[in-house]
């Protein structure tokens, strides 16, 4: 008999902008914030019975190298006796983290674990691959920022190895999204994560990052970096990323940005043993593959398919977080999924246009933010949904308790 699942917590850092207030964050140490915050406003738990912490990550090649998981946890003050396991499935690596846990719970395994996501993109390193001969005096540096490296011939030759603004310009030309209609859904996300943050959306979710200085006061990073004023005209004076005459640009898609989510998830019995109160139950996640060409339409069959799972149907589902890697894929999706393009229930506190995409952590701050506006909203069922690079999709259903 499978036991269910309650998200107990869960904290997340400021996102910050590319070269921004979080740059000087070692990757490790960022990881280690949300665990700090949920022991330090959750004292009744007994913290040497964490099972195991599973954090999302997608680079891996820097700070974050060594299982940022494992050094997340011993960084925060977890004991040493609590494991960590880092997860990559790159966008969704964060939400992964959560899902697996989630089923480490069901299965009777665990009964109490830390579940997340981190990404610096802005301490992400150049790495140089070992010479193929000797004496070779051939060398190529690469950046593990975003994207495609050390490229496999048989990979480009069989899938391409499409940029991500190249397949999102893929996605546009397939379904027919026009660059007007990208633009009016980035400024909407704008706007909404700005009328969100003035109302206090946010407040409950964030811990403020402390950066100590040689000299002077700390720096305090205490909100969101990425959020900009805009408007229609602005954006469409933008050239596009790829070629002047492009539909994707800086404007209407997500950010290179920085930042860390931490969630406490539990067994029922898990929850009454150390006094938490759950808020959600997690029903359900799934996953798909679709072509990498177009990998920005994967969470319309991901969320079909966790819909399936549960025995739901999408008009069951009151808040969605769908996230905005670039608004032609966010558009193609909700057009597949027969939703409007300013459908009130998705993302009605803006999405990663405004707010960024730390590639490891996006995945838990959709589930985070999910459950915040199922709070708010007095709403029962939640879906997150997200696309993947390679060409995947992952999403899961919640239920407000």
């Amino acid at each position: 008999m499978t036991q269910d699942v309650f998200i107990c917590d869960g904290i997340r850092t400021p996102i910050g902008r590319y070269g921004g207030g979080l740059s000087s964050v070692r990757t490790d140490d960022l990881a280690s914030l949300p665990i700090k915050a949920l022991m330090a406003r959750n004292p009744g738990v007994d913290w040497a019975a964490v099972d195991d912490i599973y954090y999302g990550c997608a680079n891996q090649a820097g700070e974050d190298n060594r299982d940022v998981a494992r050094m997340a946890g011993l960084l925060a003050g977890l004991p040493v006796d609590v494991p960590g396991s880092t997860i990559n499935r790159l966008c969704g690596s964060g939400m992964d983290a959560i899902g697996t846990a989630a089923r480490a719970i069901k299965a009777g395994e665990a009964s109490l674990m830390i579940a997340g996501g981190v990404e610096s993109m802005s301490r992400a390193p150049f790495v140089l691959g070992k010479a193929e001969s000797a004496f070779s005096r051939a060398a190529r540096i690469e950046d593990t920022t975003i994207g495609w490296r050390f490229v496999n011939p048989l990979m480009k030759s069989r899938y391409g190895i499409d940029s991500m603004p190249e397949t999102a310009e893929n996605v546009a030309a397939q379904f027919k999204v026009a660059r007007e209609d990208q633009d009016a859904f980035a400024l909407r996300s704008q706007e909404r994560y700005a009328a969100a943050r003035s109302r206090g959306f946010f407040d409950g979710e964030l811990v403020p990052v402390e950066i100590a200085q040689k000299k002077g006061p700390a720096i305090v990073v205490a909100a969101d970096e990425h959020p900009r004023e805009t408007s229609l005209d602005a954006l469409a004076r933008l050239k596009g990323v790829l070629r002047p005459d492009g539909t994707v640009t800086a404007g209407n898609a997500s950010g290179t940005n920085d930042g860390s989510v931490a969630l406490l998830i539990a067994s029922g019995d898990g929850a009454k043993r150390h006094g938490l109160t759950p808020r959600a139950r997690i029903v359900a996640m799934a996953t798909v593959g679709v072509e990498p060409r177009i990998m920005g339409i994967g969470p319309a069959p991901a969320s079909q398919r966790v819909l399936q799972h549960t025995g739901l149907s999408l008009d069951r589902i009151d808040a969605i977080e769908l996230n905005e890697a670039f608004a032609a894929q966010a558009l193609a999706v909700l057009r597949l999924l027969e939703l409007p393009d300013d459908a009130v229930q998705v993302n009605p506190n803006g999405g990663a246009i405004a707010l960024g995409h730390p590639l490891g952590a996006s995945g838990a701050r959709l589930v985070l933010t999910t459950l915040r506006q199922l709070e708010t909203s007095g709403g029962r069922y939640g879906l997150a949904t997200m696309c993947i690079g390679v060409g995947q999709g992952i999403a899961m259903v919640i239920e407000r308790i």
